[in-house]
């Protein structure tokens, strides 16, 4: 089992098989091949799901600016996970580690240096 759960590259998944005796004696090398067939089949009937994990950004930003940097965020494919308007227009962005750098610059261009990024935690989403 464990091993068709590793050649199908999944992580942070348990599988459990449970066999009832049913008169056939299939032995150690049968059970090992019956188990990982199953668990198999069970992937390949149910799919698998990409996650990936990214840094939590959260932008700040002016009422004037908001609307259009949140329509910005969307169409360069951005994850815009919350907006929520207040006295400024907070913004909770994922990131990708590697992007960061990027972002930082690509929103200090977008508001004219007048956004503010706060780094926050990690979390996962659909890749």
């Amino acid at each position: 089992m464990l091993q068709m759960l590793m050649r199908r590259e999944v992580r942070y998944v348990a599988a459990v098989v449970t066999r009832y005796y049913g008169g056939v004696k299939l032995g150690a090398g049968g059970l090992i091949r019956a188990y990982g067939g199953v668990v198999g089949e069970a992937l390949d009937a149910l799919g698998t799901l990409t996650r990936q994990r990214f840094r939590l950004a959260t932008v700040t930003v002016d009422h004037q600016r908001a609307g259009k940097l949140e329509n910005d965020l969307r169409a360069t494919g951005r994850a815009v996970r919350e907006v929520r308007y207040a006295e400024a227009v907070t913004v909770e962005v994922g990131l990708p580690d590697a992007d960061v750098d990027t972002f930082r610059a690509w929103l200090a261009d977008a508001t004219a240096g007048t956004a503010r990024l706060e780094l926050g935690g990690e979390a996962y989403g659909d890749a």
